[in-house]
């Protein structure tokens, strides 16, 4: 799996914003290149036991439905977390092969990516943000780049620790 270029084919806002991500997101899917299905389950940091490769792919593929089903569309929260469990998505990911993980996340990222060239990146949310406050969809799309960059950060430590791969 090779990376989609970071530089913009366009320099419109919408093209980089939307590369930007699609980078990051095709970045996640580097990382984990070549692990096999009990690595990727491994949690090597003892003060994290939820930070997995599995769980970063699968809390990427939810936050992103959050942002843009929950908040942006205004959809009922269906994801996997509860009150008594709100990182259930990360815990719940060891039970599912990482290939499978990593084409769910591919899909609904296809899918956001349709959603997000359908609107003006100044439309704002249907849903208020944590804070009470409306975000647009510029925001949005910047808050998962951030997010998916912080989370590639992540993989490329556990990625080391696990199996010793560096660099992807």
């Amino acid at each position: 799996m090779t990376r989609t270029d970071d530089m913009p084919t366009a320099w419109d806002e919408r093209t980089q914003l939307t590369t930007f991500l699609d980078y990051a997101r095709d970045t996640v899917r580097a990382k984990c290149e070549g692990l096999s299905d009990p690595d990727a389950r491994k949690a090597p940091l003892p003060g994290s036991p939820l930070m997995t490769p599995s769980g970063l792919v699968n809390h990427l593929r939810w936050v992103e439905y959050y942002w843009f089903q929950v908040v942006f569309l205004g959809e009922e929260d269906e994801g996997p977390w509860t009150d008594e469990d709100p990182d259930r998505e990360m815990r719940i990911a060891v039970d599912f092969p990482l290939a499978q993980l990593l084409d769910e996340y591919a899909e609904h990222s296809a899918r956001y990516r349709k959603l997000v060239a359908g609107h003006d990146l100044g439309t704002r949310a249907r849903r208020a943000a944590g804070d009470g406050r409306q975000v647009d969809l510029r925001w949005i799309l910047l808050h998962l780049t951030e997010e998916t960059a912080r989370h590639n950060g992540h993989l490329d430590i556990l990625r080391e620790l696990i199996d010793g791969t560096t660099g992807s």
